[in-house]
């Protein structure tokens, strides 16, 4: 079985191997194919029987000209860069990687967070610039300094990355309370479910953890900010469009909105016109959150599980 990667790079810069699936047939990496030149992927896939893919989309299109395809691997959790309907159509099983993740994310969720309050960077750079050998006295700061202990984090969304969010904002004494798009019983007893008006009535911190889908996008906008308190901190390491990346830039220059950190945006590669990239107090990640090299490695493993079940006849991690 000839097996195509279509975009390799990003899950395997050098550092992992493809040797999981070359126990299955011969495999073809490329490390970027490109996002809009249809020819150009129907001819990377060519007489492939199984491609993996990570933001390479496969539509109908492409689908109609490979049919000889029989699996589509998707390297990430998010798999709408392929038309689910036309697959199932056509009868090849598309699947995912779920909650591989978790901890990463969280982890970067506050790593922003953590930047924000304390401004490492800032006074790293400050030290290695000689300002601390210049002082007068034996400390100085550029920047406010913020305690997280006793402030409010309102998760929207309260899965698998939310709560592990949620129990490290415990550790810092922090109060939690998440709104779900249903009820959900809070994973202990200092987690407490509100309405989404009552979390952004409340939260001196705001964290993004839900799919982008058409009831989620720019929910973040101008009306939802009006409802928060002057000077909140919004964090979004899930989807960048589920804000509207203007009325953030706009209420973080008018200091409505304390500080944003954002791993993620509206479209990527980020754009040179986003208006993010020149708003006041805003620390943005090239969408990183996912990339540690354990977290990576854990990805590899579950694509080449999913892939395994696919030639065993079950199915695992199938999403249509």
């Amino acid at each position: 079985m000839k097996i195509v990667v279509l975009d390799g790079h990003a899950l395997n810069p050098g550092d992992l191997s493809w040797q999981g699936f070359e126990a299955y047939g011969e495999v073809v990496v490329y490390d970027r194919t490109s996002y809009t030149n249809k020819q150009e992927i129907i001819e990377r896939i060519g007489s492939a029987e199984a491609i993996l893919t990570n933001k390479t989309p496969i539509d109908e299109e492409v689908l109609a000209a490979v049919p000889q395809l029989k699996y589509i691997g998707v390297v990430a959790t998010g798999y709408n860069v392929v038309d689910i309907a036309a697959a199932r159509k056509r009868g090849i099983p598309v699947t995912n990687i779920p909650a591989y993740g978790t901890d990463a994310v969280a982890q970067s969720t506050f790593a922003l967070l953590l930047e924000i309050a304390n401004q490492v960077g800032v006074h790293n750079q400050s030290v290695h610039q000689g300002d601390w050998q210049n002082s007068i006295d034996f400390t100085y700061w550029k920047t406010p300094l913020m305690e997280l202990r006793g402030k409010t984090i309102g998760l929207i969304g309260y899965g698998e990355i939310a709560q592990a969010t949620a129990t490290i904002a415990h550790a810092f004494n922090m109060q939690v309370i998440y709104w779900n798009h249903r009820a959900k019983e809070a994973q202990a007893e200092w987690a407490q479910q509100v309405s989404l008006e009552e979390l952004y009535h409340q939260s001196d911190v705001i964290s993004l953890h839900v799919p982008q889908t058409a009831e989620t996008e720019q929910m973040i906008n101008q009306e939802a900010i009006q409802q928060m308190k002057d000077g909140v901190i919004l964090l979004n390491t899930a989807r960048g469009g589920l804000l509207d990346e203007a009325a953030v830039a706009e209420a973080l220059n008018a200091g409505k909105i304390y500080a944003a950190g954002v791993d993620v945006v509206s479209k990527e590669p980020m754009a040179a016109d986003n208006p993010l990239l020149k708003a006041k107090n805003c620390f943005i990640t090239p969408h990183i959150a996912w990339a540690p090299v354990e977290t990576r490695e854990r990805l590899m493993g579950i694509a080449v599980d999913n892939f395994a079940a696919f030639i065993h006849g079950t199915e695992k991690n199938v999403v249509n």
